[in-house]
């Protein structure tokens, strides 16, 4: 019996995935392209609304912060749950979607910036300059940086 299961789930993926893409085609062929490329722009125009913010406060900064640690820090510690906090297995699901949910949206509340920050994590040559944004006083390693 799952082996027809598997066969239907196989052959539903691969018709809509043709079918997308047949589609998409019709759409180019019926619009063309400058209609296709004013459609695309009028779609993504929504999602651009989503993008998070570039620049945000120090309020929010560390509320994402939190958000962004907290599901790291109890993954860290999800081998000790058993002896930790024992009632915490029964609702293991709910508890690593909400986990994954906080995860997730600590990138929009950190905003824009933070995702060029991750992302100098894995450039060689990145260096970090203070801009002075922040009132608070620049850190002795931020002012290493800055100085070379």
């Amino acid at each position: 019996m799952s082996a027809i299961v598997a066969a239907t789930l196989a052959a539903s993926s691969g018709i809509v995935f043709v079918s997308n893409k047949v589609l998409l085609l019709a759409v180019v062929a019926v619009l063309g392209k400058p209609g296709f490329q004013q459609l695309k722009r009028h779609v993504f125009g929504y999602v651009a609304m989503l993008a998070p913010s570039p620049k945000v406060g120090r309020l929010r900064h560390s509320i994402g912060l939190v958000m962004f640690a907290l599901p790291l820090f109890t993954t860290f510690l999800e081998p000790y749950d058993d002896y930790i906090w024992p009632e915490l297995l029964t609702h293991s699901w709910k508890v690593e979607l909400l986990s994954d949910l906080i995860f997730i949206v600590s990138f929009f509340i950190l905003g824009g910036d933070f995702w060029d920050k991750i992302r100098a994590l894995f450039v060689r040559t990145a260096q970090v300059v203070d801009l002075g944004d922040d009132t608070a006083a620049p850190s002795p390693a931020l002012i290493a940086a800055a100085s070379r």
